[in-house]
């Protein structure tokens, strides 16, 4: 029985390095890197690894790539890891195995794999161009288990040598490890058991609830039997075949396990199922559609595994950011991970299937019109937004779908089909503020308008056009909405010339002109029309006001000359009419200020301090002419 140890950490079989020669001829000395095993354990556990759950995940991960390496040998060799959940936890696989010197050369040395060398050949077992089939390939995952515990013991018996002898590997997370030779009886058929003995701070991941939920979170699309063993010796198969790649039964049989799936997984039923299959790079699953409407700054987590092994449930860029209606759950073959196993590498292979991936998707968008429009108006219904987005930018996906798309307009929330056969001419406004203003107005003079403010719709009634020959299609302009008011009789407004000059004197402080009109509908007193670069002009005054030195002379350079906003006073209003006769300057001031602290309030948009102290001051104001007006009544006799 042999007994070894190194506590220098360094690889006893790696090849010395040369001596270097110096500017005068003397050799200078070499030297080899030490390495700090508790702080590189404390790096893994609090820098690279998001949590130390992931120790199971990489005992998981070697137990399989040792069997991949067996079958590379003897495809007849047997394929199971049993993990064994008591006080000391235990992984015991049916894989290739490790000789003395592969311990020495595999164990010992961070960063060394034993599947791979320079040339992508299998060291441990000397197979060429293995490599692609092993999840692991950094050479770090055994030291993901000194973040539960602080002794590992490796017990191993090689299949790549006849009558390979009992290996035992025990390592510290000081850096010190022991390797001796065991009878063969210690085991009897080749293969690895790893042994933890978790430390007390960290049982917790390792009980054997935990560790049944961690192997079925980890290794559920495992291609090899995982079985987990509890404390009471009951037995738990953890990995299944996943329902893309189970072809019997119906194609409605089918549809029905991916539902199942998504309930199982993610906790939804899904509106539908979509299958993605990019046979390039081994990737297999299905794409879920939401079934309530999703934020499109929240990117949906998709489950990604890599070779059946969990690779992250976060995986937000395998997907382009307009798919967030969907999730995803996948299984690759050729998707790199990162170093910590936890997520993929962005290259060129992603970026790839990522807009395959994407193209998937849109085509079962695209289809749908064709194959169920009942689903595609469900869809549109929860995830028009998505679908505006993705059509902004591509013209068959523009054609097919627009005119199935909701807008909100003077007729209504309707589809711009719809609309655009009763409206030849389409107004769009630029903000939900000025569909506010004339919406009301412009439904009672014929006017067809949408409200353009809300994300993308602006761009896509803009295209209309090029779905709807002979539909046109213009920016609303206030002064538009005023064409279509009716002028009113002029002895009227000459009647109205003294109280149209002290409003004129009053909403001048908003930079408002005053105008009288006849509109419907007549229950509305005022109207407040506004366009954007009057808005940005008052802005611009308001901080110049504000402002001081430089700063405010900057923005006095700035100034504009831009149409004013208008309040439209509606003769037909039976308040306007009484208000236009008021005599008394006092409160004609105060009947100016109501009508056009309304007319703000209608527009919803949000008030300035000016026009909440005008309205606070006009409902005083009315409020305490009406008290006077009862008192100077006298008390009303009894009949």
């Amino acid at each position: 029985m042999s007994r070894h140890e190194n506590p220098s950490h360094a690889d006893p079989s790696a090849p010395k390095p040369p001596a270097h020669q110096t500017d005068g001829g003397d050799p200078a000395s070499a030297h080899t890197f030490q390495v700090d095993l508790r702080g590189l354990v404390d790096l893994l556990s609090h820098h690279l690894y998001s949590s130390p759950r992931v120790y199971l995940r990489e005992l998981l991960q070697n137990a399989v790539d040792a069997i991949s390496a067996r079958q590379a040998l003897d495809p007849a060799a047997p394929a199971r890891i049993t993990v064994h959940a008591a006080d000391d936890l235990t992984v015991t696989d049916t894989g290739i195995g490790l000789t003395e010197a592969d311990v020495h050369t595999f164990l010992a040395t961070i960063g060394r794999s034993s599947k791979r060398d320079a040339e992508g050949r299998l060291d441990g077992a000397g197979l060429a161009g293995a490599r692609g089939d092993f999840i692991g390939q950094f050479g770090i995952g055994l030291l993901a288990c000194f973040v539960v515990a602080d002794e590992i013991t490796v017990v191993t018996r090689s299949a790549a040598t006849p009558d390979a002898p009992v290996i035992e590997w025990r390592g510290a997370s000081d850096g010190r490890y022991t390797i001796r030779t065991l009878p063969p009886e210690a085991k009897p058929e080749p293969g690895t058991t790893v042994r933890l003995a978790p430390r007390a701070d960290a049982a917790e991941w390792t009980r054997a609830d935990r560790v049944l939920s961690l192997a079925r979170d980890f290794g559920s699309l495992l291609r090899h039997e995982v079985t987990v063993v509890d404390g009471r010796g009951t037995a738990h198969r953890v990995n299944h075949t996943p329902p893309w790649a189970d072809r019997q039964g119906s194609p409605l049989a089918r549809r029905d396990a991916l539902a199942e799936y998504c309930r199982a997984t993610f906790d939804f039923t899904p509106l539908d199922t979509i299958e993605l299959d990019l046979p390039l790079v081994g990737l297999r699953g299905v794409a879920y559609v939401l079934p309530d409407a999703a934020a499109p700054s929240r990117r949906a987590g998709h489950r990604v595994h890599l070779k059946g092994m969990l690779l992250s449930d976060q995986a937000a860029e395998l997907l382009p950011d307009w798919a967030f209606f969907v999730r995803c759950v996948v299984d690759t073959d050729g998707l790199r991970p990162t170093a910590s196993r936890e997520g993929l590498y962005a290259d060129e292979t992603l970026a790839a299937v990522r807009d395959a991936l994407g193209a998937r998707i849109r085509d079962w968008l695209t289809g749908l019109s064709a194959s169920d429009p009942a689903l595609l108006h469900r869809f549109i219904s929860v995830h028009h937004l998505a679908v505006k987005e993705l059509a902004r930018y591509d013209d068959e996906l523009l054609r097919m779908l627009l005119p199935w798309l909701p807008f909100e307009t003077t007729d209504g929330n309707v589809t711009l089909d719809e609309f655009a056969r009763t409206h030849p001419v389409v107004l769009v406004t630029r903000t939900v503020e000025e569909f506010r203003q004339v919406a009301p107005i412009a439904g009672a003079a014929g006017l067809g308008v949408v409200n353009g403010g809300y994300t993308y719709d602006r761009d896509l009634v803009h295209r209309l056009p090029e779905i709807r020959p002979g539909t046109s299609v213009a920016d609303l302009d206030p002064t538009t909405v005023t064409a279509h008011l009716d002028t009113v009789d002029p002895a009227a407004e000459l009647a109205a010339a003294a109280f149209l000059t002290i409003a004129r004197e009053v909403v001048g402080r908003f930079d408002c002109d005053v105008a009288l009109r006849s509109f419907h509908p007549t229950s509305a007193p005022a109207l407040l029309l506004d366009n954007r670069e009057a808005r940005h002009e008052r802005t611009r005054a308001q901080l110049a006001d504000e402002a001081d030195g430089l700063w405010a002379d900057i923005l006095g350079s700035l100034r504009a000359e831009v149409p004013r906003a208008q309040l439209v006073l509606n003769h037909l209003n039976p308040l306007v009419r009484r208000a236009a006769s008021i005599t008394g300057r006092e409160l004609a001031v105060t009947a100016v200020e109501a009508l056009y602290g309304q007319a703000v309030l209608l527009t919803r948009r949000p008030l300035r301090s000016s026009e909440s102290a005008l309205l606070n001051r006009s409902f005083i104001s009315l409020l305490d002419h009406a008290m006077l007006g009862h008192e100077s009544a006298g008390p009303q006799k009894e009949s």
